[in-house]
């Protein structure tokens, strides 16, 4: 879980829920980790939109997922998109619930191919968010 104390951005998203992201971090292996929360703050209940599932057939097979998630290198003029296990599982959170209660959070987490060493920043894409910067680490 990671340090939730730490805030890199906050993305107000549609029908006041925030993506809030804790953690951007590169490993050893050449993957980047995107940690973070989707906090209801509405005062509603917050139904996750299906789109957030991405429109992969094999992926739906998974149910509820973050799988639409991108993340876009702008110097490198690439797009990288949540890694898939041998089984073409998304790596990313998965089988959550379809809605998010007043006041609480849904903690997340997707994991990408690591842009070159010298990409020090990329923009996050998701559905519902507006494109979000954020530093890498």
């Amino acid at each position: 879980m990671p340090d939730t104390t730490t805030v890199l951005v906050t993305a107000k998203g549609d029908k006041g829920v925030d993506m809030v992201i804790h953690t951007a971090k590169r490993d050893s292996g050449g993957f980047l980790t995107v940690s973070g929360e989707f906090k209801n703050a509405s005062g509603n209940l917050f139904s996750v939109p299906p789109q957030w599932n991405g429109m992969e057939k094999d992926v739906a097979a998974s149910g509820n997922s973050l799988a639409a998630m991108t993340l876009v290198d702008s110097k490198e003029k690439k797009r990288y998109y949540v890694l898939r296990d041998t089984d073409n599982r998304p790596l990313t959170t998965t089988g959550y619930d379809p809605a998010i209660k007043a006041g609480e959070s849904l903690p997340f987490f997707a994991q990408f191919p690591a842009p070159p060493n010298t990409t020090t920043s990329v923009d996050l894409q998701f559905v519902g968010f507006p494109n979000t910067p954020i530093e890498i680490s």
